[in-house]
């Protein structure tokens, strides 16, 4: 019965708005007319069964040219012209992927320049002989690195102060060159000190301290190829070693002017007093952000506190009273990180290098989001995968890393892969170190072209092949984010990097919206800017 009084209402609206004006004209003269009101609404679905046909689609005005973002709905597309002011609200393309309508959504941030940041707004008359360096030292830098001509703009900045004494902070993005940024002056001090062999252990000189075996590994191959030419020795000490192996590596003579070290693996010879770090000129934290969370800052300010850190740069030169310059590089410096720092120094005493491209969307790497469910992500993957092994490309094609949040999802992939007879790679900190000994050197070399691994393939490590970034699993952070992306890219890549991160859990889809907000404003990710974006102090 309620479904039949709707169908009763429209026949009878329908029967009023067609009934004939003679029906209305036997009325008499002073007789009031009957008014029917009918909503707009009613009238309106009416007129439409009348036509027959639904009302068109207002069309999209697109504009020609560039774009900054595009998506799959033409509409929330952004012009590369136009940027989005700092309170201007912004419609986003990831707007309403909470929802479950919106799996298979997709939008791209696209490459807004074709240089690499690093090498924009530099002189063809830079050279590393104005920065500073002996003779000596460029000779070494040209015999293992012919192809390094001009210094990048981190070099440019970071250089100089660091030869005048100065401790240092540089936060430059992902593949800016800071690795030479510290190696050159650290090399350079070296050579230019008198030495007091007098320690029964090992006193090596310089002191590099990064997260992981992997980029201890390679620090100390680019460190050996720069120093071998110089008369200097170069050891690792990764973590993994055991008490025993760590005490042959160290009893070897001579013993290394410059020793590339982990924290775990370096705490373990200061405790068994292996090494002394008395004689130390300079040290360097690479991946600082890393170093300095909770897994290690115990083991690093233990390791600081067996160090001589120098007050100002007047006690670099006492021979007979050692003292170490500090340097601390990474990519990101996140709010807080000011509070770390006064537990390995004192801020106001470091030297800041900052960039401009610094926590920001990387404008010369496209960036695509796939909104899936998670039951999609595995075909997506092989889809992405069998896609580029079918295209056309040249013998020097790049290589791919596939990005996991946990080691039981790269083992879990890496089976389906096996399955699928496609070859690559794993590496997963769950592993042992006799097995990942080697993994990432044989992915740069190009025995393998697929990478399956966590965030421990994220830090630092020297991915200038790589052409294609999968996040599999969305990282948890922003922070994650700037470093699995900076893998793509680098300076020196040989081809364009393109990054594609599949989004799956609410929590992925905050990210993503301040990740597209970030990128429409041209602004730095929210939550990263800190207190290292300071004016440099006045050197004298």
């Amino acid at each position: 019965m309620a479904l039949a009084r709707p169908t009763l209402l429209l026949l009878l609206t329908d029967r009023l708005l067609q009934a004939p004006r003679r029906i209305l004209s036997v009325r008499g003269p002073e007789e009031p007319l009957t008014v029917v009101r009918i909503p707009r609404a009613l009238q309106r679905r009416q007129a439409q069964r009348r036509s027959g046909c639904q009302s068109a689609k207002r069309p999209v005005l697109v504009r020609p040219g560039p774009l900054l973002v595009s998506a799959r709905r033409p509409e929330l597309n952004q012009p590369a012209r136009l940027t989005l002011g700092r309170w201007e609200c912004a419609t986003l393309a990831s707007r309403g992927w909470r929802h479950r309508r919106a799996h298979g959504d997709y939008f791209s941030i696209e490459r807004a320049q074709l240089d690499v940041p690093a090498l924009r707004h530099l002189s063809s008359q830079d050279s590393f002989a104005d920065l500073g360096l002996e003779s000596r030292v460029l000779r070494a830098l040209h015999d293992a690195a012919p192809e390094v001509v001009r210094p990048t703009t981190v070099q440019s900045r970071t250089i100089p102060p660091l030869l005048r004494g100065h401790h240092l902070l540089c936060a430059a993005e992902t593949g800016s060159g800071k690795t030479l940024s510290y190696l050159l002056p650290l090399l350079q001090r070296i050579l230019g000190r008198l030495v007091l062999d007098i320690h029964r252990v090992p006193a090596p000189r310089g002191l590099v301290l990064v997260p992981s075996r992997e980029l201890a590994e390679q620090v100390q191959a680019v460190a050996q190829s720069l120093g071998s030419s110089l008369g200097l020795q170069v050891q690792e000490l990764g973590v993994g070693h055991g008490m025993r192996k760590i005490r042959l590596k160290l009893s070897k003579q001579p013993s290394a002017h410059v020793l590339v070290a982990t924290p775990g693996a370096l705490w373990k010879a200061l405790k068994s007093q292996l090494i002394s770090l008395e004689q130390l000129s300079f040290m360097v934290l690479d991946e600082a952000d890393t170093l300095l969370e909770e897994s290690f800052l115990d083991l690093v300010v233990y390791i600081l506190e067996k160090s001589h850190i120098a007050q100002d740069p007047a006690d670099l030169e006492d021979p007979f009273n050692p003292k170490a310059q500090l340097v601390l590089v990474g990519a990101t410096f996140p709010e807080g990180v000011s509070q770390l720092l006064s537990k390995v120094g004192s801020p106001g005493s470091l030297t800041t290098i900052t960039t401009s491209q610094l926590h920001c969307v990387m404008p010369h790497v496209r960036q695509t989001f796939l909104r899936l469910k998670g039951e999609e992500k595995v075909a997506q993957l092989l889809q992405i995968l069998k896609q580029r092994d079918k295209e056309e490309k040249p013998a020097a094609t790049g290589t791919v890393l596939v990005f996991c949040n946990s080691s039981s999802t790269v083992n879990w992939l890496g089976y389906i892969l096996d399955d699928h007879k496609i070859k690559h790679l794993r590496l997963q900190g769950q592993m042992p170190a006799s097995m990942r000994a080697g993994i990432f050197q044989c992915f740069q070399k190009g025995s393998q072209d697929i990478l399956l691994c966590t965030d421990i393939a994220s830090r630092g490590l020297d991915s200038t092949h790589v052409e294609l970034v999968v996040n599999y699993d969305f990282p948890l952070t922003l922070q994650d984010y700037i470093h699995r992306a900076g893998r793509v890219g680098r300076l020196g890549s040989q081809v364009p990097g393109a990054v594609v991160s599949f989004v799956t859990h609410p929590w992925d889809v905050s990210l993503v919206q301040k990740i597209e907000l970030a990128a429409r404003r041209r602004r730095s990710l929210p939550g990263l800017a800190s207190s290292v974006r300071e004016p440099l102090p006045q050197e004298s």
